[in-house]
């Protein structure tokens, strides 16, 4: 359950981080007016980063192992993380501002993905098939008479 909260809060997170790298580059000349000029230091940015690797790495990763076993989640995040950091290091101006958000989102994506099946029922392979209760196979009030 601490898992499936970690996925929800790094969601909104990765979101967050995309939201913010995309709009910075677009209001950077106001943020200081705002009070706000502190959004824009590197800083603020890394720490973010690291932030939501950490959450990831928990979230994903501690149920990739716990429970579902399956690589997406991980790849996504892995993506996610490459784009953000690659994007960050190599490309600047307004092409930094449209990769940047993407890895912010595929890390979304993968909470997303993680969230769902680290939720869905062990006793099915269909995609999202979520949790619910299954009979028991020892239950004598579904046996047929």
């Amino acid at each position: 359950m601490k898992l499936l909260k970690l996925d929800n809060i790094g969601m909104t997170a990765s979101t967050l981080c995309a939201i913010h790298c995309a709009a910075v580059p677009v209001f950077f000349t106001s943020l200081p007016i705002l009070g706000l000029g502190f959004l824009a230091n590197p800083w603020v940015e890394w720490s973010m980063i690291t932030l939501a690797l950490i959450i990831g790495i928990s979230a994903i990763g501690g149920s990739y192992f716990k429970s579902h076993r399956r690589p997406l989640p991980l790849m996504l995040l892995v993506i996610g993380f490459a784009t953000i950091i690659l994007g960050h290091i190599f490309i600047r101006g307004w092409l930094e501002a449209i990769v940047v958000p993407i890895g912010g989102f595929t890390i979304a994506v993968a909470h997303f993905f993680n969230y769902k099946y680290a939720g869905t029922c062990p006793s099915g392979d269909s995609f999202l098939h979520v949790k619910h209760s299954h009979p028991h196979p020892h239950n004598h009030d579904n046996i047929a008479a």
